[in-house]
């Protein structure tokens, strides 16, 4: 039995580009886990394994490596920073019980670590930060640190202070034992002295660490007292608070160094071992009923208690399909039997192992706290729950964003559909953000996805991945369509032909709902006119109408029905008739009350250096942007807007050519809104022609 306090299950996730990867392969030369360091920007990287993540440099999909360090078990993931692949690190922050959130010393809070950030608090992550690249042109450690108070609004306990500045920087000063850190030029991580703190550096030793201890304290009120009466905590009083604050998340103990350069690495792991929780100190996970509705129960991390361990990720490779499973109680072992609660279905545990990136340890068993890949499960999706055939239960569900863009893909032969039919089964089952349809009209298959770069980067792993030949259409916009007025109608549905007939009569009313709201249906139906039994007829046959609009058929948002008297006939009434004349009542009364067609607005997030901050402005103003505020940085200025999503296509090209290659950007989905008359207009006519030209 391994004791669960030596364990730390962490993350490291950070906005595109801050160097989390950099930080997992520091990570695991340190922990003699790799002996030669491989670097992104050459393609090299152990947790950056695809084809597609060498070449661009970037993480695609978070991947698991584990690891020791003083005499502890690390589970460490390295998740993705780009926009597209949140999903990833969302998944990944569900399963883990601390992170380390890694900032860029020049570029600072990004748009995409704030997005992470709100991720982290939603499932109470314990964090550490690490402000790295501080040997970069424009870095500053302490602007960083003001940044995550204003930014995020969280606390940064500031716990050690860089030693030089730009290409100057050297090392850390340790504010604990106020001792200094100083690494030489070889860039090994272990050729470092520890020296005393450089003079110049003296009084600001002293007043960090007395902030450091003044919140601290406050965590204990016993040590406070004594602090207060002027008596000096002890180092492993301070440490204790410390740990206690990070645990409830009142602080985030904030580190500093350079993660290409090996310097300050040593000091961030003793932080994880020192101050991230264990998988027991964490709050347990939540079990749900069916529906998804919390029991009240929870899932305690305990090898004693029956097994309960959640799917976070699927993942196909040359030996099959892999499943990541987070177990978080109980035991597993080689040859057991589990139950799928999503399924109700049980599956045999073939072979299990230990992931090292894409390489892997074979396991004979293993026990509550452990990340671990089993090998071969037919029918687990993300986010399903496996557990002990004896105790069945459900742990809290995953929930995933609905995709805002498509592209229609076509195969160029025969050979290709069948090829293309597999990969993209096993492609949706790894990445719940990614949907296929098939359009029954044209037999198009269609993508989609949660923006360019995530849907690119799918059909370059079909091509090249699963050797499909592909015709790639236009990328699409994800429209919807609303209602602007509340309308009081009735319908009748009647047929007679010999025999039984049909006859339902509804009066009702079809008005705006709140946004976000979906459909919602109500009845004040009095004196049984209509009866009872056939009110989830009639709801069903207009919420199944909800999926076509009556301007260019897409789906509907936000409408509120009310069914408020109606007749029915003893004989021919029936629930089929009256669902038949639900949707006939849709059809009828969506054209009158105001149809509108809805875009997606995306929030849009640019930096670009301080001469080309009009041409951006003036660029995005063009593109029917609403600019919402600009914050000036060391090297350049963040520019946050609203645009529609139609307008961004391409725009990377644009803004490359505006700032001559230096401007970066990123967005995500932010909401719905109206379509201006002219681009609605647009948008109808060609869908209509779509669907002549499908009818010819």
């Amino acid at each position: 039995m391994t004791d669960l306090s030596f364990y730390r299950n962490i993350g490291i996730f950070a906005h595109v580009d801050a160097g989390k990867t950099t930080t997992t392969e520091r990570i695991l030369k340190l922990t003699g886990k790799i002996h030669k360091i491989g670097e992104v920007h050459e393609g090299e990287s152990t947790t950056d394994f695809m084809e597609q993540e060498a070449e661009r440099g970037i993480t695609i999909q978070s991947a698991a490596v584990t690891c020791e360090w003083n005499g502890h078990r690390l589970n460490v993931i390295d998740t993705p920073g780009h926009v597209d692949f949140t999903v990833e690190v969302y998944r990944s922050l569900k399963v883990l019980d601390g992170g380390i959130g890694v900032f860029c010393g020049s570029g600072g809070v990004e748009p995409q670590s704030e997005t992470n950030w709100r991720y982290a608090n939603d499932s109470k992550v314990s964090r550490l930060i690490f402000v790295n690249k501080l040997d970069r042109i424009g870095a500053d450690f302490l602007r960083v640190t003001d940044q995550v108070k204003k930014v995020l609004g969280a606390t940064p306990l500031i716990m050690t202070l860089p030693i030089g500045r730009e290409d100057t920087f050297k090392g850390v000063v340790d504010l604990l034992t106020r001792k200094a850190y100083v690494w030489d030029d070889s860039g090994q991580p272990e050729n470092y002295t520890v020296e005393d703190v450089p003079a110049d550096m003296v009084d600001d030793v002293e007043m960090y660490r007395e902030q450091l201890i003044e919140n601290a304290v406050e965590q204990d009120d016993d040590v406070m007292m004594a602090y207060m009466e002027g008596e000096e905590p002890s180092l492993e009083d301070i440490k204790r608070c410390i740990r206690k604050g990070t645990l409830e998340l009142a602080f985030f103990p904030t580190y500093c160094g350079s993660a290409f350069k090996n310097k300050g690495m040593q000091l961030l792991l003793d932080a994880v071992v020192d101050y991230l929780p264990s998988p027991t100190e964490v709050n347990p996970q939540p079990l749900t009923d069916e529906e998804g509705n919390p029991t009240g129960e929870h899932a305690i991390v305990s090898a004693d208690e029956p097994f309960r361990a959640l799917a976070f990720k699927i993942m196909d490779d040359r030996f099959g399909a892999l499943t990541f499973v987070r177990i978080y109680s109980g035991k597993l072992n080689k040859g057991d039997t589990i139950l799928n609660s999503f399924t109700g279905k049980t599956e045999r545990v073939g072979r299990m192992c230990e992931m090292q990136a894409d390489e892997r340890n074979e396991l004979t068993h293993a026990q509550a706290g452990d990340i671990i890949a089993i090998i071969g499960m037919k029918n687990v999706q993300t986010g399903h729950t496996l557990c002990d055939v004896d105790h069945p239960c459900t742990l809290e569900a995953m929930v995933f964003p609905d995709p805002v863009i498509s592209i229609a893909v076509t195969p160029k032969d025969k050979g290709s559909t069948e090829k293309m039919g597999i990969a993209i089964g096993k492609m949706v089952a790894e990445d719940p953000s990614f949907r296929v349809e098939t359009d029954e009209d044209s037999g198009e298959t269609i993508l989609k996805g949660m923006g360019e770069l995530h849907l690119d980067i799918k059909v370059d792993i079909l091509k090249r991945t699963y050797g499909v030949e592909l015709e790639v259409g236009q990328p699409q916009v994800a429209y919807r369509e609303t209602i602007t007025q509340k309308i009081e109608d009735s319908y009748t549905h009647k047929k007679q032909s010999g025999g039984s007939g049909q006859f339902g009569k509804i009066d009702y009313t079809i008005e705006p709902g709140e946004p976000g709201t979906g459909f919602e249906f109500s009845s004040t139906v009095v004196g049984g006119n209509v009866p009872k039994e056939f009110f989830p007829a009639i709801e069903k046959g207009f919420k199944s109408m909800m999926e076509t609009g009556p301007l260019a058929g897409f789906p509907v948002l936000d409408v509120k029905v009310n069914l408020h008297d109606g007749a029915y006939h003893a004989v021919d009434s029936s629930a089929v008739a009256f669902e038949i004349a639900a949707k006939g009542a849709f059809r009828q009364s969506m054209p009158k009350a105001g149809a509108q067609l809805l875009e997606p607005v995306m929030k849009v997030d640019v930096f670009s250096p301080e001469d080309n901050v009009g041409d951006v402005i003036g660029d995005l103003n063009r593109r029917r942007g609403m600019i919402s505020g600009q914050e000036p940085g060391a090297t350049g200025v963040r520019i946050k807007a609203s645009v529609p999503l139609s307008e961004m296509f391409g725009y990377i090209s644009s803004l490359r050519t505006m700032t001559s290659g230096r401007g970066q950007f990123s967005m995500e989905f932010s909401h719905y809104a109206p379509c201006p008359a002219n681009v609605a207009e647009e948008v109808i006519a060609k869908e209509k022609e779509k669907r002549a030209a499908k009818a010819k």
